[in-house]
Protein backbone atom coordinates (compact mmCIF):
# COMPACT_ATOMS: atom_id res chain seq x y z
CA UNK A 1 0.00 0.00 0.00
CA UNK A 2 1.53 3.78 -0.82
CA UNK A 3 0.52 6.54 0.78
CA UNK A 4 1.11 10.34 -0.64
CA UNK A 5 2.76 12.82 1.86
CA UNK A 6 4.35 16.09 1.08
CA UNK A 7 7.48 16.50 -0.90
CA UNK A 8 10.56 17.05 1.87
CA UNK A 9 12.62 20.35 1.43
CA UNK A 10 15.84 20.03 0.09
CA UNK A 11 18.28 19.96 3.09
CA UNK A 12 22.00 18.80 3.65
CA UNK A 13 22.36 15.29 5.41
CA UNK A 14 24.33 12.25 6.65
CA UNK A 15 23.82 8.78 6.61
CA UNK A 16 25.95 6.78 9.57
CA UNK A 17 26.41 4.21 11.16
CA UNK A 18 25.81 2.37 7.76
CA UNK A 19 27.03 -1.11 6.00
CA UNK A 20 28.02 1.07 2.81
CA UNK A 21 28.14 -0.65 -0.51
CA UNK A 22 29.72 1.97 -2.94
CA UNK A 23 30.30 0.00 -6.14
CA UNK A 24 32.65 2.05 -7.32
CA UNK A 25 34.95 4.65 -6.44
CA UNK A 26 35.29 8.26 -7.75
CA UNK A 27 37.64 7.00 -10.79
CA UNK A 28 35.16 4.21 -11.55
CA UNK A 29 37.17 1.25 -10.01
CA UNK A 30 35.79 -1.19 -8.18
CA UNK A 31 35.19 -0.57 -4.46
CA UNK A 32 34.97 -2.48 -0.91
CA UNK A 33 32.34 -2.39 1.12
CA UNK A 34 32.27 0.19 4.17
CA UNK A 35 30.98 -0.99 7.43
CA UNK A 36 29.87 1.35 10.15
CA UNK A 37 30.48 4.22 7.11
CA UNK A 38 28.80 7.49 6.51
CA UNK A 39 27.22 9.30 3.63
CA UNK A 40 27.18 12.60 3.44
CA UNK A 41 24.91 14.85 1.41
CA UNK A 42 25.01 17.92 0.22
CA UNK A 43 22.18 19.21 -1.79
CA UNK A 44 21.59 16.99 -4.44
CA UNK A 45 25.21 15.48 -4.40
CA UNK A 46 27.17 13.09 -2.83
CA UNK A 47 30.07 15.34 -0.83
CA UNK A 48 31.77 12.67 0.89
CA UNK A 49 31.83 9.01 1.77
CA UNK A 50 34.18 7.62 4.69
CA UNK A 51 33.95 5.58 7.54
CA UNK A 52 33.31 6.65 11.01
CA UNK A 53 36.08 9.18 11.46
CA UNK A 54 34.20 11.10 8.38
CA UNK A 55 34.05 14.92 9.64
CA UNK A 56 30.55 16.07 9.22
CA UNK A 57 29.23 19.90 9.58
CA UNK A 58 28.18 21.25 12.44
CA UNK A 59 24.00 20.98 13.42
CA UNK A 60 23.41 18.46 10.01
CA UNK A 61 20.79 16.09 10.06
CA UNK A 62 21.83 12.66 10.69
CA UNK A 63 19.70 9.65 9.94
CA UNK A 64 21.16 6.46 11.83
CA UNK A 65 21.18 3.19 9.43
CA UNK A 66 21.59 0.94 12.20
CA UNK A 67 24.43 -1.14 10.23
CA UNK A 68 21.63 -1.36 7.29
CA UNK A 69 22.79 -1.67 4.20
CA UNK A 70 23.35 0.95 1.65
CA UNK A 71 23.74 1.78 -2.20
CA UNK A 72 23.30 3.47 -5.07
CA UNK A 73 19.77 3.40 -6.39
CA UNK A 74 19.46 0.58 -8.99
CA UNK A 75 19.10 1.67 -12.67
CA UNK A 76 16.61 -0.10 -14.94
CA UNK A 77 18.67 0.02 -18.19
CA UNK A 78 15.73 -1.32 -20.75
CA UNK A 79 11.88 -0.02 -19.88
CA UNK A 80 8.83 1.06 -21.16
CA UNK A 81 8.31 2.39 -18.08
CA UNK A 82 5.18 5.85 -18.45
CA UNK A 83 4.85 4.74 -21.83
CA UNK A 84 3.15 1.70 -21.17
CA UNK A 85 1.41 2.30 -17.72
CA UNK A 86 0.61 -0.37 -15.31
CA UNK A 87 -3.23 -1.54 -15.50
CA UNK A 88 -4.17 1.20 -17.33
CA UNK A 89 -4.83 -1.02 -20.98
CA UNK A 90 -4.46 0.41 -24.45
CA UNK A 91 -5.46 4.14 -22.81
CA UNK A 92 -2.35 3.72 -21.53
CA UNK A 93 0.20 2.03 -23.91
CA UNK A 94 1.78 4.45 -25.99
CA UNK A 95 4.73 2.34 -26.31
CA UNK A 96 4.76 1.06 -30.51
CA UNK A 97 3.99 3.78 -32.94
CA UNK A 98 3.76 1.03 -35.63
CA UNK A 99 2.61 2.86 -38.80
CA UNK A 100 6.23 3.25 -40.08
CA UNK A 101 8.94 0.39 -39.94
CA UNK A 102 11.11 3.53 -39.50
CA UNK A 103 10.36 5.43 -36.40
CA UNK A 104 13.52 7.24 -36.03
CA UNK A 105 11.79 10.73 -35.41
CA UNK A 106 9.63 9.52 -32.86
CA UNK A 107 10.38 10.44 -28.81
CA UNK A 108 9.92 8.24 -25.85
CA UNK A 109 10.16 11.66 -24.05
CA UNK A 110 6.42 12.67 -25.50
CA UNK A 111 4.57 9.79 -24.04
CA UNK A 112 6.20 9.47 -20.80
CA UNK A 113 3.45 9.91 -17.84
CA UNK A 114 4.93 10.57 -14.38
CA UNK A 115 1.64 9.68 -13.02
CA UNK A 116 2.14 5.96 -13.65
CA UNK A 117 1.71 3.65 -10.95
CA UNK A 118 5.19 1.87 -12.03
CA UNK A 119 7.36 5.07 -11.13
CA UNK A 120 6.37 3.94 -7.37
CA UNK A 121 6.89 0.79 -7.83
CA UNK A 122 10.07 1.58 -8.68
CA UNK A 123 11.07 3.27 -5.60
CA UNK A 124 9.12 0.25 -3.65
CA UNK A 125 12.61 -1.72 -5.83
CA UNK A 126 15.33 0.48 -5.03
CA UNK A 127 15.46 2.04 -8.33
CA UNK A 128 15.75 5.47 -9.08
CA UNK A 129 16.64 5.80 -12.62
CA UNK A 130 15.20 4.39 -16.02
CA UNK A 131 16.08 4.41 -19.69
CA UNK A 132 12.66 4.61 -21.00
CA UNK A 133 13.02 2.95 -25.06
CA UNK A 134 9.74 2.94 -27.70
CA UNK A 135 8.89 -0.55 -28.17
CA UNK A 136 10.26 -2.99 -30.27
CA UNK A 137 7.29 -3.56 -33.30
CA UNK A 138 9.24 -1.48 -35.78
CA UNK A 139 12.90 -1.86 -36.92
CA UNK A 140 13.89 1.33 -35.96
CA UNK A 141 11.42 2.54 -32.65
CA UNK A 142 12.73 5.94 -31.75
CA UNK A 143 15.04 7.88 -28.98
CA UNK A 144 14.93 6.77 -25.52
CA UNK A 145 14.90 9.29 -22.92
CA UNK A 146 17.00 8.10 -19.50
CA UNK A 147 14.90 9.96 -16.30
CA UNK A 148 14.97 9.91 -12.79
CA UNK A 149 11.94 8.07 -11.00
CA UNK A 150 10.14 10.53 -9.21
CA UNK A 151 9.04 13.68 -10.24
CA UNK A 152 6.04 15.19 -11.67
CA UNK A 153 6.62 16.78 -15.04
CA UNK A 154 8.84 14.34 -17.55
CA UNK A 155 11.12 17.50 -18.31
CA UNK A 156 12.17 17.65 -14.83
CA UNK A 157 12.70 14.17 -14.54
CA UNK A 158 14.95 14.30 -17.48
CA UNK A 159 18.88 13.47 -16.95
CA UNK A 160 19.12 12.98 -21.03
CA UNK A 161 16.93 11.92 -24.29
CA UNK A 162 20.89 12.12 -26.01
CA UNK A 163 21.42 8.68 -25.20
CA UNK A 164 20.55 6.04 -27.51
CA UNK A 165 18.25 4.88 -30.86
CA UNK A 166 15.82 1.45 -30.21
CA UNK A 167 15.57 -0.96 -32.54
CA UNK A 168 14.32 -4.54 -33.50
CA UNK A 169 15.13 -7.52 -35.17
CA UNK A 170 13.59 -11.14 -34.63
CA UNK A 171 10.03 -11.98 -34.29
CA UNK A 172 8.13 -8.55 -33.31
CA UNK A 173 8.60 -6.34 -36.20
CA UNK A 174 8.25 -9.56 -38.92
CA UNK A 175 4.91 -10.63 -37.42
CA UNK A 176 3.39 -6.64 -36.62
CA UNK A 177 4.63 -6.01 -40.68
CA UNK A 178 3.57 -9.72 -41.83
CA UNK A 179 -0.12 -9.36 -40.58
CA UNK A 180 -0.29 -6.45 -42.55
CA UNK A 181 1.15 -7.69 -45.58
CA UNK A 182 3.31 -5.26 -45.48
CA UNK A 183 7.29 -4.96 -45.36
CA UNK A 184 9.45 -6.12 -43.35
CA UNK A 185 7.81 -9.36 -42.94
CA UNK A 186 11.13 -11.66 -42.65
CA UNK A 187 14.26 -10.94 -40.83
CA UNK A 188 15.56 -9.97 -44.19
CA UNK A 189 13.22 -7.46 -44.82
CA UNK A 190 13.91 -6.14 -41.33
CA UNK A 191 17.42 -5.99 -41.94
CA UNK A 192 17.13 -3.85 -45.16
CA UNK A 193 14.99 -1.54 -43.46
CA UNK A 194 17.76 -0.73 -40.80
CA UNK A 195 20.17 -0.53 -43.28
CA UNK A 196 18.11 1.31 -46.41
CA UNK A 197 18.02 4.25 -43.49
CA UNK A 198 21.26 3.91 -42.87
CA UNK A 199 22.66 4.29 -46.16
CA UNK A 200 19.85 7.16 -46.80
CA UNK A 201 21.02 9.15 -43.22
CA UNK A 202 24.47 8.96 -44.91
CA UNK A 203 23.54 10.12 -47.78
CA UNK A 204 21.50 12.99 -45.76
CA UNK A 205 24.40 14.05 -43.75
CA UNK A 206 26.90 13.82 -47.52
CA UNK A 207 24.00 16.65 -48.86
CA UNK A 208 23.53 18.93 -45.30
CA UNK A 209 27.65 19.03 -44.65
CA UNK A 210 27.41 20.14 -48.35
CA UNK A 211 24.99 22.74 -47.97
CA UNK A 212 26.70 23.99 -44.84
CA UNK A 213 29.88 24.45 -46.68
CA UNK A 214 28.62 25.94 -49.60
CA UNK A 215 26.20 27.90 -47.33
CA UNK A 216 22.55 27.08 -48.84
CA UNK A 217 19.30 26.32 -47.83
CA UNK A 218 18.82 22.26 -46.29
CA UNK A 219 15.80 20.89 -46.20
CA UNK A 220 15.92 19.01 -42.15
CA UNK A 221 14.41 15.62 -41.31
CA UNK A 222 13.62 14.81 -37.66
CA UNK A 223 14.46 10.67 -38.98
CA UNK A 224 17.89 11.42 -40.69
CA UNK A 225 19.44 13.74 -38.00
CA UNK A 226 18.85 11.10 -35.39
CA UNK A 227 20.12 8.69 -37.83
CA UNK A 228 23.13 10.59 -38.64
CA UNK A 229 23.71 10.97 -35.12
CA UNK A 230 24.07 7.31 -34.46
CA UNK A 231 26.65 7.02 -37.24
CA UNK A 232 28.65 9.93 -35.51
CA UNK A 233 28.73 7.95 -32.42
CA UNK A 234 26.57 10.69 -30.64
CA UNK A 235 23.73 7.89 -29.70
CA UNK A 236 24.18 4.30 -29.13
CA UNK A 237 21.99 1.58 -30.87
CA UNK A 238 19.78 -0.12 -28.39
CA UNK A 239 19.08 -3.39 -30.58
CA UNK A 240 16.13 -5.73 -29.50
CA UNK A 241 17.27 -9.30 -30.32
CA UNK A 242 16.78 -12.50 -28.66
CA UNK A 243 18.51 -15.60 -30.55
CA UNK A 244 22.10 -16.09 -31.31
CA UNK A 245 21.37 -15.41 -35.15
CA UNK A 246 19.36 -11.94 -34.35
CA UNK A 247 22.77 -11.35 -32.10
CA UNK A 248 25.19 -12.62 -35.23
CA UNK A 249 22.88 -10.45 -37.59
CA UNK A 250 22.56 -6.74 -34.56
CA UNK A 251 26.64 -6.96 -34.61
CA UNK A 252 27.00 -7.28 -38.64
CA UNK A 253 25.10 -4.41 -39.12
CA UNK A 254 26.85 -2.34 -36.52
CA UNK A 255 30.19 -3.24 -37.79
CA UNK A 256 28.63 -2.36 -41.59
CA UNK A 257 27.72 1.13 -40.44
CA UNK A 258 30.10 1.86 -37.42
CA UNK A 259 27.77 2.41 -35.12
CA UNK A 260 27.92 2.00 -31.25
CA UNK A 261 25.83 -1.28 -30.47
CA UNK A 262 24.41 -2.06 -27.51
CA UNK A 263 22.47 -5.56 -27.68
CA UNK A 264 19.35 -5.33 -25.43
CA UNK A 265 17.61 -8.93 -24.14
CA UNK A 266 20.29 -11.09 -25.76
CA UNK A 267 18.26 -14.15 -24.66
CA UNK A 268 20.74 -17.00 -26.07
CA UNK A 269 23.70 -14.49 -25.30
CA UNK A 270 25.56 -18.25 -23.68
CA UNK A 271 25.51 -19.48 -27.12
CA UNK A 272 27.64 -17.01 -28.48
CA UNK A 273 29.41 -15.35 -25.27
CA UNK A 274 32.72 -15.73 -26.67
CA UNK A 275 31.41 -13.90 -29.91
CA UNK A 276 29.87 -10.87 -27.99
CA UNK A 277 33.11 -10.74 -25.55
CA UNK A 278 35.55 -10.69 -28.91
CA UNK A 279 34.05 -7.92 -30.50
CA UNK A 280 33.20 -6.13 -26.96
CA UNK A 281 29.67 -5.55 -26.75
CA UNK A 282 27.80 -5.07 -23.68
CA UNK A 283 24.34 -6.72 -23.02
CA UNK A 284 21.68 -5.05 -21.51
CA UNK A 285 20.28 -8.83 -20.59
CA UNK A 286 16.58 -9.81 -19.52
CA UNK A 287 13.91 -10.06 -18.77
CA UNK A 288 15.00 -13.28 -17.14
CA UNK A 289 11.87 -14.46 -15.18
CA UNK A 290 9.63 -13.79 -18.14
CA UNK A 291 7.62 -17.12 -19.64
CA UNK A 292 8.34 -18.35 -23.00
CA UNK A 293 5.86 -16.34 -24.71
CA UNK A 294 7.24 -17.00 -28.14
CA UNK A 295 9.59 -18.95 -29.93
CA UNK A 296 12.91 -17.07 -29.53
CA UNK A 297 12.43 -17.42 -26.27
CA UNK A 298 12.17 -21.02 -25.75
CA UNK A 299 16.55 -21.15 -24.45
CA UNK A 300 15.98 -18.42 -21.71
CA UNK A 301 17.74 -19.33 -19.20
CA UNK A 302 18.71 -17.51 -15.62
CA UNK A 303 22.00 -18.80 -16.21
CA UNK A 304 22.64 -16.65 -19.55
CA UNK A 305 23.90 -14.05 -16.90
CA UNK A 306 26.92 -15.82 -15.46
CA UNK A 307 27.95 -17.02 -19.15
CA UNK A 308 27.97 -13.74 -20.14
CA UNK A 309 30.21 -12.48 -17.60
CA UNK A 310 32.49 -14.94 -17.47
CA UNK A 311 33.36 -14.60 -20.85
CA UNK A 312 34.06 -11.03 -20.22
CA UNK A 313 31.14 -9.11 -21.39
CA UNK A 314 29.86 -5.95 -19.60
CA UNK A 315 26.20 -6.78 -18.62
CA UNK A 316 23.31 -4.92 -17.14
CA UNK A 317 19.82 -6.60 -15.96
CA UNK A 318 16.49 -5.50 -17.11
CA UNK A 319 12.94 -6.49 -16.24
CA UNK A 320 11.78 -4.89 -19.49
CA UNK A 321 8.53 -3.11 -17.64
CA UNK A 322 5.69 -3.88 -17.23
CA UNK A 323 7.11 -7.24 -18.93
CA UNK A 324 7.98 -7.73 -15.17
CA UNK A 325 6.99 -5.41 -12.44
CA UNK A 326 9.67 -3.44 -12.24
CA UNK A 327 10.25 -3.72 -8.27
CA UNK A 328 11.25 -7.16 -9.42
CA UNK A 329 14.75 -6.11 -10.89
CA UNK A 330 16.87 -7.02 -7.75
CA UNK A 331 15.27 -10.25 -7.97
CA UNK A 332 16.58 -10.61 -11.70
CA UNK A 333 20.06 -10.34 -9.69
CA UNK A 334 19.35 -12.68 -7.55
CA UNK A 335 18.17 -15.41 -9.64
CA UNK A 336 20.79 -15.03 -11.63
CA UNK A 337 23.21 -15.27 -8.49
CA UNK A 338 21.63 -18.89 -7.56
CA UNK A 339 22.40 -19.79 -11.29
CA UNK A 340 26.17 -18.72 -10.60
CA UNK A 341 26.69 -15.36 -11.55
CA UNK A 342 29.16 -13.21 -9.06
CA UNK A 343 27.09 -11.44 -6.59
CA UNK A 344 29.59 -8.80 -6.83
CA UNK A 345 28.92 -8.33 -10.92
CA UNK A 346 25.45 -8.92 -9.89
CA UNK A 347 25.03 -5.37 -8.32
CA UNK A 348 27.30 -3.87 -10.91
CA UNK A 349 24.95 -5.29 -13.47
CA UNK A 350 22.43 -2.85 -11.50
CA UNK A 351 24.07 0.32 -11.10
CA UNK A 352 27.67 1.20 -12.40
CA UNK A 353 27.58 -1.23 -15.27
CA UNK A 354 24.52 0.65 -17.03
CA UNK A 355 25.50 3.91 -15.96
CA UNK A 356 28.72 3.10 -17.90
CA UNK A 357 27.39 1.91 -20.34
CA UNK A 358 24.91 4.97 -20.84
CA UNK A 359 28.17 7.28 -20.18
CA UNK A 360 26.43 8.31 -16.88
CA UNK A 361 28.52 7.16 -14.91
CA UNK A 362 30.45 10.06 -13.79
CA UNK A 363 26.67 10.84 -12.39
CA UNK A 364 24.98 7.45 -11.54
CA UNK A 365 25.44 4.19 -10.39
CA UNK A 366 28.02 4.25 -7.55
CA UNK A 367 28.52 6.20 -3.91
CA UNK A 368 31.10 8.46 -4.49
CA UNK A 369 31.82 12.43 -4.33
CA UNK A 370 30.39 14.39 -7.01
CA UNK A 371 27.47 11.97 -8.11
CA UNK A 372 23.86 12.48 -7.63
CA UNK A 373 22.15 11.93 -4.37
CA UNK A 374 20.45 8.70 -5.48
CA UNK A 375 20.68 5.83 -3.16
CA UNK A 376 18.40 3.42 -1.11
CA UNK A 377 18.49 2.32 2.13
CA UNK A 378 18.39 -1.43 2.62
CA UNK A 379 17.32 -3.49 5.31
CA UNK A 380 19.96 -5.90 4.30
CA UNK A 381 21.80 -7.52 1.38
CA UNK A 382 19.63 -6.50 -1.09
CA UNK A 383 20.23 -9.88 -2.94
CA UNK A 384 18.58 -11.44 -0.13
CA UNK A 385 14.85 -12.16 -1.02
CA UNK A 386 13.68 -10.92 2.63
CA UNK A 387 15.39 -7.83 2.48
CA UNK A 388 13.30 -4.76 1.18
CA UNK A 389 14.00 -0.57 -0.08
CA UNK A 390 13.39 0.86 3.69
CA UNK A 391 14.37 4.61 2.52
CA UNK A 392 14.81 5.82 -1.42
CA UNK A 393 16.24 9.02 -2.05
CA UNK A 394 16.16 11.16 -5.68
CA UNK A 395 17.91 13.93 -6.11
CA UNK A 396 18.74 14.19 -2.66
CA UNK A 397 15.17 14.12 -1.22
CA UNK A 398 13.56 11.40 0.53
CA UNK A 399 11.04 10.40 -1.25
CA UNK A 400 10.03 7.07 -0.49
CA UNK A 401 9.88 5.39 3.17
CA UNK A 402 8.44 2.09 3.98
CA UNK A 403 7.29 1.23 7.43
CA UNK A 404 7.67 -2.24 8.47
CA UNK A 405 4.44 -2.02 11.14
CA UNK A 406 1.73 -1.36 9.10
CA UNK A 407 3.05 -2.90 5.60
CA UNK A 408 2.67 1.04 4.16
CA UNK A 409 5.32 2.82 2.12
CA UNK A 410 5.22 6.83 2.23
CA UNK A 411 5.43 8.10 -1.45
CA UNK A 412 6.46 11.97 -1.64
CA UNK A 413 3.84 13.13 -3.70
CA UNK A 414 5.21 15.45 -6.45
CA UNK A 415 1.32 16.17 -7.29
CA UNK A 416 0.50 17.40 -4.20
CA UNK A 417 -3.03 17.47 -2.91
CA UNK A 418 -5.79 17.63 -5.44
CA UNK A 419 -8.55 19.43 -5.57
CA UNK A 420 -11.76 18.23 -7.64
CA UNK A 421 -14.72 20.63 -7.41
CA UNK A 422 -18.07 18.86 -7.71
CA UNK A 423 -20.26 19.56 -10.38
Amino acid sequence: MYRSVPVPALADFAIVNAHIVPVADTHGQRAEPIESGTILVTGQTIAAVGDSSLDLPAGIETIDAGGRWVLPGFIEAHGHLGVHEDGEGWSGDDTNEMTDPNGAGLRALDAIDPNDLGFKDALRGGVTSALIKPGSGNPIGGRTAFVKTWGRIVDEMLVTQDLSVKSALGENPKRVYGEKKAAPSTRMGTAKVIRDAFVEAQNYRARRDHAATEGTPFERSLVHETLADVLDGKLAWDQHCHRADDIATAIRLAEEFGYRLIINHGTEGHRVADYIAAKGIDVILGPLMTSRSKVELRDRTLATAAALAEAGVRIALTTDHPVIPINFLVHEASLAVKEGLDPVVAIEALTINPAAMLGLDDRLGSLAPGRDADLVVWSADPLDLDSRAEQVFVSGRRVYEFDAETGTADVADPFGPTLISEP
